[in-house]
């Protein structure tokens, strides 16, 4: 009897602290010794510019008033036969967005009145460039084109408030940016061990950043790339947390039986 009423006391505990709720105590940003300088400078040599690849979609509009257009370009010429809103070759007065073009397999886009223009290899601001030297050479007079990337995206997994794809608007997206754009991190998540996955799926290359050291906002590796992953793990005392209450699940019918048996023998000892 009194084993069982051991046993039963024991299950009790284990359960009771299964279910006992639990506060992750997040530290973000504090006052650490500063990164490595090497880690910092090695970490900069691998963040270039995204170059420009075949299937990318670009969005290109030009941002020039009408006045500008050259003198024996009319508003339709202008236009260069582009379709759906304004073109890259358009006034720019009508669509504030632009119009989207894919680069071939052949690392070409094709774009009203100057036609194919390779842009494979070339950044976004060498492709600007190019694209507004051609224009000029053709059209217009000094033309001021915007060009996006807008087909660029990280994925943020784990233990964030909104897991999947987001894409990269600007050039430099840093990972602070963008977990906050996720919502930010889930009581469960542990902030100093967040990894960023980059790279081939042949030779991946992790980095771990530590959120808890302020240090970390300087850490030129959270300037976010193409491609990336984030995965934010559980911190181990939220994993404890999981575990115990996964045990305590498998147990719950086993705790049933035995409280009832305890019942039964009391009952029948009276």
């Amino acid at each position: 009897m009194r084993i069982l009423v051991i046993g039963f006391l024991a299950f009790s505990l284990l359960s009771a602290l299964a279910s006992c709720s639990y506060k992750q105590d997040q530290l973000l940003f504090e006052q650490r010794n500063r990164l490595d300088s090497a880690t910092q400078k090695s970490a900069a040599a691998d963040i270039n510019n995204y170059r420009i690849k075949a299937q990318d979609v670009l969005q290109i509009r030009n941002l020039q008033n009408i006045s500008y257009i050259s003198d024996n370009a009319s508003p339709e010429s202008s236009a260069g036969g582009g379709t759906g809103g304004s073109g890259a070759g358009g006034s720019g007065g009508g669509g504030s967005q632009g119009q989207t073009f894919q680069v071939e397999e052949d690392g070409t886009v094709t774009l009203p009145v100057i036609g194919h223009v390779p842009v494979a290899g070339l950044t976004r601001q060498e492709a600007t460039r190019k694209i507004e030297g051609l224009y000029s050479n053709s059209l217009l007079k000094n033309p001021i084109i915007d060009l996006k990337i807008v087909n660029l995206k990280v994925t943020i997994l784990g233990e964030i408030k909104t897991q999947g794809n987001f894409p990269l608007v600007k050039d430099r997206t840093t990972l602070i940016e963008m977990i906050g754009q996720a919502g930010g991190l889930t009581d469960k998540a542990n902030a100093k061990n967040i990894e960023i996955i980059r790279g081939s799926q042949s030779h991946p290359e992790v980095t771990r950043v530590d959120l808890s050291n302020i240090n970390s906002l300087s850490n030129p590796s959270t300037l976010l790339q193409n491609d990336d992953i984030i995965y934010i793990a559980q911190s181990k005392r939220a994993a404890r947390a999981d575990n115990l209450q996964n045990v305590s699940t498998l147990l719950q019918p086993a705790l049933i039986l035995l409280n009832t048996l305890l019942i039964i023998i009391t009952l029948a000892r009276h």
